[in-house]
């Protein structure tokens, strides 16, 4: 859009930089940026504890190694640890097929490959930490809506009980896989539909044992993953044909705890009580470009997963954390707010490009990972189903691969985020690396 076309509106507050998008993603860029001497918009359609706000459900998420730094390094662990219960190893396997593989943390040296947390909790910590922030002002029930291009920055409009407008130097798009923001800013999507849904739940065990291990499992129908929890209760993420879903979520508690049975098998004992049930659809969304003029796209915007392997909100977080280090990056040094603000609104372009390049390669790789599982346990037919057997009892014989794939889970290859790898300053994340 060309300054030309700017809304006559007078612009009501001015910012560095405006996040679109208050879930998870959205919320924890606003928490990292909240310690730099500038001034940041957070706009969400839905508040935090409203229940439909999917952002912060009943959903539990496998939260990386990495993920687990971050969190820490922005002094957000300690609330968290008490309700997160540790990963220690994955497990992989086929339903009707040979062949299993095993990643183990102390096969790869350290304490957790990962833990799970609820959505809801870790939202509610991180809006509990937004509230402390005197740099943010939250804008909630509110929508972004009709970003215009001006010579020093973007606007955009507030769809709220009392619409304005609000300025500023940047604009991180962080409101989902569906963001209507984004197509507005002129940047499209491709889209895949799985012919799948998700349904999740928590489900209990006979056992009633401290178990420490995900499962995915995966099925003629779609794969199944369980994620461990205290006192034998696990999450699960039933992913079944879209056509099958109604049926599937009218059973009632027996008929559907038989199903979830039969397609996992005893390997963790009996399921006895199942929780309330939801589902949604799942589809691969790729935006076709992750910047514009003065806008970036971060989470979901830029890419939706399908929820194997867990791999959406740590990719998500990884943006959010290398996006807060370019723009601490170019306030280094800034004394003033006033200072930080000439300095970082002539460094947006230099931000965007690294940005690119830093983020397009974790993206990429884990967008291809993802639908290509999908796709490879997706194939019928004896021949493929052998072939998965025996790369999966290949793989669990080769270390070097274990300690691979691990890594690449756990969201430690490529390169890492000053946040993700321990190190922040109380003025900011330098470019140095140092401590």
């Amino acid at each position: 859009m060309s300054p030309e076309s700017a809304n006559a509106e007078t612009v009501a507050a001015e910012y560095d930089v405006i996040i679109s998008g208050g879930g998870l993603v959205g919320a924890s860029l606003a928490v990292a940026l909240a310690e730099l001497p500038l001034k940041i918009a957070l706009i969400e359609a839905v508040p935090p504890e409203d229940t439909d706000n999917s952002s912060f459900d009943e959903r539990s998420i496998a939260l990386s190694r990495t993920s687990k730094t971050i969190l820490t390094t922005l002094g957000l662990w300690p609330e968290i640890d008490s309700a997160a219960w540790p990963i220690d190893r994955i497990h992989v396997s086929e339903k009707g097929r040979f062949g299993t593989a095993l990643i183990d943390a102390d096969e790869q040296g350290i304490d957790h490959l990962g833990h799970v947390v609820k959505s809801r909790l870790l939202g509610k910590i991180l809006w509990q930490q937004l509230a402390a922030c005197e740099s943010i002002d939250v804008y909630c029930p509110a929508r972004a809506e009709d970003p215009v291009i001006t010579e020093h920055g973007v606007t955009v409009g507030l769809q709220q009980a009392l619409p304005q407008r609000i300025g500023g130097s940047l604009l991180v798009v962080a409101d989902g896989a569906r963001s209507l923001l984004r197509g507005q800013l002129g940047i499209g999507a491709e889209h895949k539909a799985y012919e799948q849904s998700a349904i999740i739940g928590n489900v209990s065990i006979d056992k009633q044992h401290a178990g420490h291990t995900a499962y995915e499992r995966f099925t003629p129908e779609g794969p199944l993953a369980l994620l461990p929890g205290a006192n034998g209760i696990y999450s699960f993420v039933l992913a079944r044909k879209s056509d099958d879903i109604e049926a599937t979520l009218a059973l009632g508690d027996k008929e559907f705890l038989g199903v979830l049975q039969a397609l996992f098998g005893h390997r963790v004992g009996v399921f006895r009580a199942l929780g309330r049930r939801h589902a949604y659809p799942l589809y691969l969304s790729a935006a076709t470009a992750v910047t514009s003029d003065r806008a970036v796209m971060i989470g979901n915007a830029a890419h939706g997963l399908h929820p194997v392997a867990g791999q959406g909100f740590n990719l998500g977080l990884r943006d959010a954390a290398a996006l807060a280090e370019l723009l601490s990056e170019a306030v280094n040094g800034s004394e003033t707010g006033k200072e930080a603000s000439a300095v970082l609104s002539a460094e947006i372009p230099r931000i965007q490009t690294e940005y690119r390049e830093w983020r397009s390669t974790d993206q990429r790789n884990v967008v291809a990972f993802t639908d290509g599982l999908i796709g490879l346990f997706g194939r019928q037919g004896d021949a493929a189903g052998v072939a998965r057997g025996l790369s999966l009892l290949g793989f669990d014989m080769l270390p070097l691969a274990k300690r691979s794939l691990a890594t690449y889970a756990m969201g430690q290859s490529g390169r890492l985020s000053q946040l993700a790898r321990g190190i922040k300053r109380n003025a900011g994340y330098s470019g140095s690396g140092s401590a």
